[in-house]
C-alpha cells in the first residue's frame, strides 16, 4: 500500500475517486425528485419520431450512475500516476471532468425531455439542457486542465518529515527513545461481546428497534474500553482509550521506575481504565504489562501487549526518565495532568 501511495498523486486520487461518486449521487437524487413526473418505462434511445427504445426507471438511473462512475474513474485515473508526463496528466484530469459532466448532462437531458409526459414514445431529448450542460462541461474541463498542478508540491507533511530527519541526524538516540503500540483484549473477548449483544439485539429490534440499536451501541462502547493506544517518548507516557480519549499523561520527569511484569487485572480493579487512590491502571487483560512508579508515590499499570513489547516499553520509559532526571526536568511539567 505504501509503494502504491508513493507512486500516485494523493490529492488527484482523492478527487478522481470522489468527484464521480458525488456527481453520480447528485444525478440519482435529482432523478428521484422527478420520479412522479416521468413516464414508465423511460426512453433510452430516440429517433425523429420520439422514443424508440425503453427501460425501467431503475435501470435508466442505475445504469446512468454506473456510466458516470465507470467512465469518470477510467479517465480520471490516467492523471493519477506520478510517472506519467505532466502535460498528459493535466489533459486527462480535464478530460475526466468533461466526460463525467457530459454523461450526467446527456442523462439529465433525457429525463427532462420526458418530464410531464404520459408516454415516453412522444418524448425527445431536451436540447436546451444538453447544450447548456455540454458547454459548461467543456468550459470546466478546460479550466481544470489549466489549474491542475500536476507537479509534485512541497507540503506540510514534507516539512514535518524533514524536521524528523534533521532531529534524528542530530540525535541518533531519538528513535530508540520512542515507542508506539496498540493493546487490546483477546479476540475471544470481542467475540463473546458480539454474541452477547448482537443476537439479543436482533431479537429485540423486531419489537423495539431503538432498543436493539441501543444494545449494540452499548456493546461497541464497552469493547472500546478494551483497546488503547500507548505512546512513550522523551515527553513521557501517554495512554489513549480506544486511541482517542486520553486517560494517562505522565511527564518523563514524574517517573521514578518502570518495569515489565505479569499482572492480574483483578489486582488493579479489573479490565479497562481504573483509578483508585494511589493506583491507576489501563489494562485490557491480565498478562504482560508495565508497572510505573511515580516520584509522588503513585503506581500505574499499563498493558504491554506481548512480553517483548512490554519489555521494550519499560526500557524506553526507564531511559527517558533517567534522561529527564539527569537533565534536571521537573517532576510536574506545566500544562500536563497526571492520572
Amino acid at each position: 500500500m505504501g509503494k502504491f501511495l508513493d507512486s500516485v498523486d494523493a490529492k488527484a486520487l482523492r478527487f478522481a475517486v470522489g468527484f464521480p461518486l458525488v456527481l453520480a449521487g447528485a444525478f440519482v437524487l435529482c432523478a428521484f425528485l422527478l420520479r412522479r413526473e416521468l413516464p414508465e418505462p423511460l426512453a433510452v434511445r430516440w429517433t425523429d419520431d420520439g422514443g424508440a427504445a425503453f427501460a425501467p426507471f431503475g435501470a435508466y438511473v442505475g445504469g446512468g450512475a454506473a456510466m458516470i462512475l465507470l467512465f469518470g474513474w477510467l479517465v480520471f485515473y490516467q492523471a493519477v500516476p506520478l510517472g506519467r508526463p505532466v502535460l498528459m496528466r493535466r489533459i486527462m484530469m480535464g478530460a475526466g471532468l468533461f466526460l463525467s459532466l457530459f454523461i450526467a448532462t446527456a442523462l439529465a437531458a433525457g429525463l427532462m425531455g420526458q418530464a410531464g409526459l404520459a408516454d415516453a414514445r412522444e418524448s425527445h431529448v431536451d436540447l436546451t439542457v444538453l447544450a447548456l450542460g455540454s458547454g459548461a462541461a467543456v468550459s470546466l474541463g478546460v479550466i481544470m486542465g489549466f489549474v491542475y498542478k500536476a507537479d509534485q508540491q512541497w507540503s506540510a507533511d514534507d516539512d514535518r518529515a524533514l524536521q524528523a530527519v534533521i532531529a534524528n541526524e542530530l540525535d541518533p538516540d531519538l528513535t530508540r527513545d520512542s515507542i508506539r503500540l496498540w493493546v487490546h483484549a483477546r479476540s475471544s473477548v470481542f467475540i463473546m461481546i458480539g454474541i452477547a449483544s448482537l443476537f439479543p439485539a436482533a431479537l429485540i429490534a423486531i419489537a423495539v428497534p431503538w432498543l436493539g440499536v441501543l444494545l449494540v451501541a452499548a456493546a461497541v462502547f464497552g469493547a472500546a474500553f478494551l483497546c488503547a493506544r500507548v505512546k512513550a517518548d522523551r515527553a513521557g507516557l501517554k495512554v489513549l482509550l480506544a486511541g482517542v480519549v486520553p486517560v494517562m499523561d505522565i511527564p518523563a520527569g514524574s517517573i521514578s521506575k518502570a518495569s515489565a511484569a505479569e499482572v492480574r487485572a483483578a489486582d488493579f480493579g479489573g479490565w479497562g481504565y481504573r483509578n483508585h487512590g494511589e493506583t491507576a491502571a489501563m489494562l485490557v487483560s491480565s498478562g504482560p504489562a508495565v508497572v510505573v512508579s511515580k516520584t509522588d508515590g503513585r503506581r500505574l499499570a499499563v498493558s504491554g501487549g506481548s512480553q517483548d513489547s512490554a519489555a521494550r516499553l519499560a526500557e524506553v520509559l526507564t531511559r527517558v526518565a533517567d534522561r529527564a532526571h539527569r537533565d534536571g526536568g521537573p517532576a510536574h511539567q506545566p500544562g500536563q495532568a497526571d492520572s
